[in-house]
């Protein structure tokens, strides 16, 4: 259930506590799933009906998320799939990240470890609003890189070059497919989808590199960590997982910023029951006075 609160509303020791975390903190690690794009007008897949509000042309012929974002759906309706994908990816690069992302930013740039981010998004939108690729870690890869359909190399390589014409009221890609320029075969997004055996890691092996490098630092310096969850839910759970582990083993406490499942598990954590961009507004302005 989303809770429909105010900013006036919300425990003020919580936020305070909050604030207090980040500003003693030596460095942030961000877990952020879907929930941190929605209030960059992203839309919100959370059940059919999220998703088939954001595509009617599937929601009338009843497929759901989990079959479109398939292997099998490039598969058995090609065009189908990079309807849906290709009109993503053209969201993603014409929708620009929310002002919270520059928060977030700014609060990592005053700490000496700065920031890592963790985040099961394939949007781009991290890079986009200006954090380094160095320190992110896109756990389910990205829209904006493509591989072989057939798997005929590991090579990984960027979509730049392909831009989507989608006819929305069929949801079907209506330019050129795009090719693998190995084998001819179809190109599909470097995403790990569902029931996807062939997602092919090789583009996250330094990213996983760079986060145990950053991680090791830390443990040598003994440095402070704080984990802000922004947008993260436990249907899909990878974000959550980690930033579980990172509490385990980092000793990090954690700030949680969700509307529905904001409930944490830490003592001395703190859940905020807002969506990103108030919840991340709302902490600054405890910040910016201190």
């Amino acid at each position: 259930m989303q809770m429909d609160i105010t900013p006036n509303a919300w425990p003020r020791n919580a936020i305070s506590h909050a604030a207090k975390l980040i500003a003693d903190a030596d460095g942030i690690i961000l877990t952020a799933g879907a929930g941190i794009g929605v209030d960059s007008g992203l839309p919100d897949f959370r059940g059919n009906d999220g998703f088939w509000k954001a595509y009617p042309a599937l929601a009338k012929v009843g497929i759901s998320f989990t079959s479109i974002a398939s292997p099998r759906s490039f598969q058995r309706t090609p065009r189908l799939a990079w309807g849906f994908y290709g009109h993503r990816l053209a969201l993603y690069r014409s929708i620009e990240p929310h002002k919270g992302f520059e928060v977030l930013r700014n609060w990592g740039s005053k700490m000496r470890m700065g920031t890592w981010i963790y985040t099961s998004n394939v949007d781009g939108h991290f890079q986009k609003s200006g954090f380094s690729g160095a320190t992110i870690n896109e756990c389910h890869g990205s829209i904006h890189h493509l591989q072989c359909l057939e798997g005929c190399t590991p090579e990984v390589w960027s979509a730049d070059y392909f831009t989507p014409e989608v006819d929305s009221g069929t949801c079907q890609l209506l330019n050129d497919l795009p090719t693998c320029p190995h084998c001819g075969s179809l190109a599909r997004p470097n995403i790990v989808m569902f029931g996807d055996n062939g997602w092919l890691s090789q583009r996250s092996l330094p990213q996983r590199a760079n986060q145990a490098a950053w991680l090791e630092h830390a443990r040598a310096t003994k440095a402070r960590l704080v984990v802000i969850e922004v947008g993260a839910g436990s249907v899909i759970a990878s974000v959550r997982d980690f930033g579980r582990r990172m509490r385990e083993e980092m000793g990090a406490h954690m700030v949680r910023i969700n509307p529905r499942e904001f409930t944490v598990e830490g003592r001395g954590d703190v859940g905020i029951p807002a969506r990103s961009l108030s919840g991340i507004n709302t902490v600054n302005a405890i910040l910016m006075r201190q």
